[in-house]
This record gives structure tokens, sequence and C-alpha cells, in this order.
């Protein structure tokens, strides 16, 4: 079926920049998960774009995470100049959707980690300026903000000012890859939806990147979505375009109407994926088992494209100013 595909994250830009931080391979065509002629495809398109950064990488003797923040933000603006024909850079819902009626994509600045920006939630306004609507707290390192689902630990008081900084400015906060206490931290002072951009069903894998139930219903109680992850390693053992939708199914049994389950594929921050899942040019192949399997196309629609814009106007509309 026809769809339009709104995916809340991808490593697109890390991947761009080659295992040298600095070879920026291209947007428009290349070999990852990811390029824009691919998407083109699409009855309409709207990507994450996640600027990625971890104190791990410069333990291991890599570049400080504030130089490889700076090159990823480098790369997608480089990249949105050099096919400004096909995608721009978005700043809300309803330029998305304009985008979407004029036949052009649209990109979303995200953070994954905030080792980049030193932790400093003081940074968040300059950065909502840019153009940046969602960050999560950390990777899978505990830091300044909080522990993370490897290392356990819940939020600080300097990750509780993050928090309502971010919200305040209309910032949504991406809870994957945060600790089960800090999941519960942030649950107990949240003023606005939460997200988790990219985490599937602990019920159906058990993994500790994935929402338990009980995960999943607050999320849904915040008026937030889970987007689904294509990787395998939170998908299941011997995954399928089959064991995609028991995840989806999983979460709709926990949500009936269908609106807090979203895409987050992390393409190009994977490695194996599920058995008929390729990349980008996928998410049809998806939605077209989903419907095979019963479901409606006007809910399939919700999860690919309309539920990822509700959020994000609600996260507008908690806006205090």
């Amino acid at each position: 079926m026809n769809v339009s595909v709104f995916d809340f994250h991808c490593d697109t830009l890390l991947s761009l920049l080659g295992e040298d931080m600095n070879q920026a391979g291209s947007l428009r065509k290349n070999s990852g998960h990811i390029d824009l002629e691919r998407a083109s495809k699409f009855d309409g398109y709207a990507q994450c774009f996640a600027c990625f950064t971890t104190s791990l990488k410069e333990e291991q003797g890599g570049l400080s995470p504030v130089v490889i923040f700076e090159r990823e933000l480098a790369t997608i603006q480089r990249e949105l100049d050099k096919n400004k024909d096909l995608m721009t850079l978005a700043y809300s819902p309803k330029q998305i959707e304009k985008n979407r009626e004029e036949g052009k994509m649209s990109a979303i600045l995200t953070m994954e980690g905030t080792a980049g920006i030193g932790y400093d939630p003081e940074l968040l306004g300059d950065l909502w300026n840019i153009g940046f609507r969602i960050s999560s707290l950390g990777w899978n390192e505990k830091n300044p903000l909080t522990g993370s689902h490897v290392t356990g630990g819940g939020l600080t008081d300097q990750g509780r000012a993050y928090v309502h900084t971010a919200q305040s400015l209309g910032m949504l906060i991406d809870v994957s890859h945060i600790s089960d206490e800090g999941f519960w931290d942030i649950m107990r002072i949240t003023q606005a939806p939460i997200i988790a951009t990219h985490s599937n069903s602990r019920a159906v894998w058990n993994n500790s990147r994935n929402l338990t139930d009980d995960m999943f219903k607050a999320i849904v109680e915040t008026g937030g979505v889970a987007g689904y992850n294509a990787a395998r390693y939170f998908t299941g053992e011997n995954a399928t375009l089959d064991t995609i939708c028991d995840h989806i199914f999983h979460f709709l049994e926990l949500d009936p109407t269908g609106r807090h389950i979203a895409l987050g594929g992390d393409l190009d921050g994977v490695g194996h994926m599920p058995d008929g899942f390729e990349g980008v040019q996928s998410w049809p192949k998806l939605a077209d088992r989903l419907k095979e399997r019963g479901l409606s196309e006007h809910t399939i629609q919700d999860i690919f494209w309309n539920n990822a814009i509700g959020v994000m106007e609600r996260a507008v509309c908690n806006h205090p100013l």
C-alpha cells in the first residue's frame, strides 16, 4: 500500500561521516539504509536525524563528543543545501505537513546522547532555535544527567533540570536508552508527552532497551508514543516482518486506539535487521504485512505518519510561553 513515512530515529549522520568521522557520504544516494532517492518514492517522508554523541567513544581513543556533534550538524546542513530540491529542515508539524503537500521531504533534528553539548540544559534554547525538537538524556553510559539501561541509576538534579528546560521549550524528551529508574523518575516530573523514539516491547522480546507493558502504558498516559526499532537485537533472534508485527500488535493490545505507536527504525545504526526488511525502502512492505494481518489502512497510516505528527503538536501545545 502507498504510505507516508515518519521515522523518529536514524543514525544516518554518523554513518555518512564514516569510520574516521570526517568523510561525509551522500544523503541523496548511498549504500546504507537511508537515502533520498529511495525515500522519495513515498507519498510523504519525514525523517528525524539524530546527532549521536557519547563519552564512550572518546574514552576508547576517539574524537571528543563536541567535535563529533559539530561534524554531524555540519553534515546535515551541507546535505540539506545540496538536496534542497528534495528535502528541507522542518521546525514544526505544520511545516512537515506543508512539505508533504508540496512533494518535499522533511528533516527534523534530534539528539541521541547529550555528551556533545556537555550535558548542559542552558544550551537547549539555542539548540531549539537551530531546529532540535527531540532529545534523549543519554546513551548507554552513565552521565551527569542519568543512568542508562546498561548501568542503571536514576535522574540527577541536573537531569531533572534538563527535562524541565526541554519541555518548557516544547522539545520532546526521548526515553530510549535510559535506565528503568530514570524512566520512572521522568514520569514523576513530566509536564508534557514522553516518547521512546526507538524502543520495542519487552514482553515480546526481553531486552532492557525495550519497554515493559507498564512503561508503554505510562507513555500513553502522557500522550506520547513509542517508535518501532528495526534492529534484530531488539526485535527477536529469528526476526521477520511478522515479528515486527508482533511488537506492534502487542502495543495495540495495550492501546486499542492505535494512536501511541510510531516508527523509529534506528536505520544506519543497526547491524542486522529482521528478514525481509533491508532499509528505508522496506517500510511499505511492513505496511502491506500489517494490512495482511488485519490492520486497517487508517490505523497503519496513524502508525506510519499521523501519530508522530500528533505528539509533536501536543508537545508544542504544552509550551508554556
